[in-house]
């Protein structure tokens, strides 16, 4: 009697229970993806064309349309591969429990983060920003804001097709963090300073932790909420691979559905901001003119920008009423590059306030500031709106509740001038994401479905990994702080794994242990190399 090979004795080597992964697209969607692709490139060229001809410019040169251009490739070249790469993770339980065939699961889910991107609020790609270092965001528009971005989107782009040839599940915003670092790392080493003083520590280090934080979470929650279910709910096939091909029951099969596009819908939310911050970046270090102030702010609200300033301007100058320095830009610039108080900081601050308002007083609106002026209105505002930050934030002045006021409603209005996204960065954002969550998933799907686990994944774990990955991300959204949705899902697939007494494989948990920990590193490194390469070509 023959006996059976130890493959065909695994769980996971039987196909007959495997997802059907092999879909060669058809026509119709092949139709419908290079429409979409077509589409979303005419709209971007369209809309960038309507808002250079509002703003008054007279095109004399082509060098900066193909810069951005260029620029705008790379950045939504690397939410495409954000896509294929992260979003895998979302589909992977609904295809391995048969709730959903393959082509339908990515379509669905690439639907949803076009959803997700569309609706997001923006406050997680002002934070990416932030990490920055704040003479190259002063400088967008020069050879080292452009040398900066390319660098560190290139740096994401090559680390995540890496470890996505590879099958490894890393993370897109890990890989992002570390490009921001490396590239704040290199510049102040280039300008001989300490390469710590090229980073804002303290924002790096919430979002650190946010990342580092959040694969435990859905570690050991997916794990909790998979024994609650065991606990209340008897059903032997929940916990059980799927027989054949059989889809599971009706209720379990809609929660299953339910959380795979709650965890697209929020991949999108979060991850899509990311590439909406640098794009951002982009228009205003190329497109000043058009691009450095929100021009859609009512002439109302400016009108009322100008009286908030000039009450904030008093009420500093009645907190210190010494006379401002000489270059009040520098020592404001000087503190928000080493956040420290010092006896100008205060008039300082009162002074450019004082400015900012009479400024936009005498234009009467954002929209009325002249071309040329714009991007130096763009930095004094940032700049007014980062030292109030950062006083508030290392608590470095008392102010009496009156001044209190004063300053965090002038942050408000500065915040409502210069952060803003235009919607046509939003949609050519959310068409780069939706379309690469319909490509290049099946890597990491079989990473997540079958080489994390010993066993198939069952119903249940399905789910619990799924929910608890939705809340995590969705919850990191409201707090504008940036998380993985691969650590998060493929920890909580873990998890569950544990929980449910089957057991981890081995040599896949070092491998995605050793990404966890190595794209951080890695990516610092690849971004500050060419940082400093492309420094030196520009």
């Amino acid at each position: 009697m023959a006996t059976p090979s130890l493959a065909s004795q695994h769980p996971l080597a039987q196909r007959a229970r495997g997802p059907q992964l092999s879909h060669k697209p058809g026509r119709a969607t092949l139709v419908m993806f290079f429409g979409l692709l077509l589409a979303g490139i005419a709209y971007t060229a369209w809309s960038l064309k309507q808002d250079v001809s509002a703003s008054g410019t007279v095109v004399t040169t082509v060098t900066p349309f193909l810069l951005l251009g260029l620029a705008l490739l790379i950045a939504l070249g690397f939410e495409f591969v954000n896509g294929f790469h992260d979003t895998a993770n979302a589909v992977a339980t609904v295809i391995y429990t048969h709730s959903l065939p393959a082509p339908v699961a990515v379509m669905w889910s690439g639907l949803c983060n076009f959803l997700g991107v569309l609706l997001s609020s923006g406050s997680v790609a002002f934070g990416i920003i932030a990490l920055l270092p704040v003479e190259l965001l002063l400088k967008v528009g020069s050879s080292a804001g452009f040398a900066m971005v390319f660098a560190l989107l290139l740096a994401a782009i090559i680390w995540n097709l890496g470890t996505w040839w590879l099958g490894l599940p890393a993370s897109s915003s890990h890989t992002l963090i570390g490009s921001i670092i490396g590239v704040g790392v290199a510049n102040a080493l280039m300008h001989g300073r300490e390469g710590t003083s090229g980073v804002d520590w303290s924002q790096a280090s919430k979002v650190g932790y946010a990342l580092l934080l959040s694969p435990l979470v859905g570690f050991v929650c997916a794990a909790l909420l998979l024994l609650a279910l065991r606990a209340l709910v008897k059903r032997k096939a929940l916990y059980q691979a799927p027989e054949g091909r059989t889809p599971p029951p009706w209720w379990i099969r809609a929660v299953l559905i339910l959380t795979c596009t709650g965890v697209s819908f929020a991949h999108g939310s979060n991850d899509g901001q990311k590439g909406m911050g640098l794009i951002m970046l982009i228009l205003v270090g190329t497109l000043p003119m058009a691009y450095a102030l929100n021009k859609t702010m009512p002439n109302e609200q400016a009108l009322q920008f100008s009286a908030v300033a000039e009450q904030t301007r008093q009420a500093l100058l009645r907190t210190d009423p010494r006379m401002p320095p000489a270059d009040v830009r520098q020592t404001l610039t000087a503190f928000i590059s080493s956040p420290k108080a010092t006896s100008h900081l205060l008039p300082a601050l009162a002074e450019l306030t004082g400015e900012i308002g009479t400024q936009v007083e005498g234009y009467g609106s954002l929209k009325a500031v002249p071309a040329e002026a714009m991007a130096n209105v763009r930095n004094d505002m940032y700049l007014a709106s980062e030292t109030i930050r950062l006083i508030e934030k290392n608590r470095l002045m008392v102010f009496d509740a009156d001044t209190r006021n004063h300053v965090q409603s002038l942050k408000t209005q500065l915040d409502d001038a210069t952060r803003y996204i235009p919607l046509w960065v939003k949609v050519a954002v959310a068409i780069a994401l939706g379309l690469g969550t319909m490509v290049g998933w099946r890597r990491i799907v079989v990473t997540v479905g079958e080489k994390i686990g010993k066993t198939h994944l069952s119903y249940a774990q399905g789910a619990s990994a799924e929910v608890v990955a939705m809340c995590t991300i969705g919850a990191a959204d409201m707090f504008g702080l940036p998380v993985s949705t691969t650590h998060v899902l493929s920890s909580g697939v873990a998890g569950t794994m544990v929980a449910n007494g089957s057991g981890v494989q081995r040599r896949t948990l070092i491998n995605l242990l050793l990404a966890w920990v190595l794209t951080l590193p890695a990516a610092m490194l690849l971004a500050g190399s060419l940082y400093w390469l492309l420094s030196r070509a520009f």
